[in-house]
């Protein structure tokens, strides 16, 4: 497995890479071929003497999918530990479930622990507002300014019970998709407990 570290507006110590090098060793414990740990660090500094905070973003390449984590702290060593643990624990509950559904691939796994869930159109009241996009190549914005940073990824086309699969692997609240059966580009989120939503566009 390719250890991969990169860092935003802080150093990363020798120390740091050494301990960030042991604790990788128990991703190949629970993964399954993982190919690449990607680690990013990024340190953002509070304005009015307010401190600062380091976030650290993991994220695992296995063969069909990424598993995904990250946490803050006050300083890169704890929001490494913090979001480590969160990924192994994602890891583990995966390696098990792959355990009870041996010969399925990733797609079809993804889907088995999700089809009996109640997953439901979205609310017809759901309100967007007009808040500007930020190409990834803009600089960063002054703190406390809201921006919606903008990413394109290959179109992946795969039921709603495989996208809620995929959501929960990466840890987000909603999971941007082609929707199989309908043909179409749809968003699955959160809801409440384990009920989820579908947002699609006519």
């Amino acid at each position: 497995m390719e250890l991969r570290i990169s860092a935003k507006n802080l150093t990363v110590s020798d120390r740091f890479r050494d301990y960030v090098t042991e604790k990788a060793g128990k991703v190949e414990q629970f993964a399954h071929r993982p190919q690449e740990l990607n680690i990013k660090i990024t340190r953002y500094e509070h304005s009015k003497g307010a401190g600062q905070e380091d976030q650290v973003e993991l994220t695992v390449y296995e063969p069909g999918h990424v598993v995904r984590a990250e946490a803050r702290a006050s300083d890169k060593f704890a929001a490494f530990d913090m979001a480590f643990a969160k990924l192994l624990e994602r890891l583990r509950r995966y390696s098990d479930k792959k355990k009870k559904h041996q010969g399925l691939g990733a797609s079809e796994l993804a889907a088995s622990d999700f089809r009996d869930l109640a997953i439901v159109p979205a609310d017809s009241q759901l309100l967007t507002g007009e808040i500007p996009v930020v190409k990834q190549d803009q600089p960063e914005e002054a703190e406390g300014q809201l921006v919606i940073r903008s990413k394109e990824f290959e179109k992946n086309a795969m039921t709603k019970e495989e996208a809620v699969g995929h959501m929960e692997l990466v840890g987000h609240d909603f999971y941007l998709y082609h929707d199989l059966e309908h043909d179409k580009a749809a968003v699955v989120y959160r809801r409440k407990a384990y009920s989820y939503g579908v947002i699609s566009l006519s």
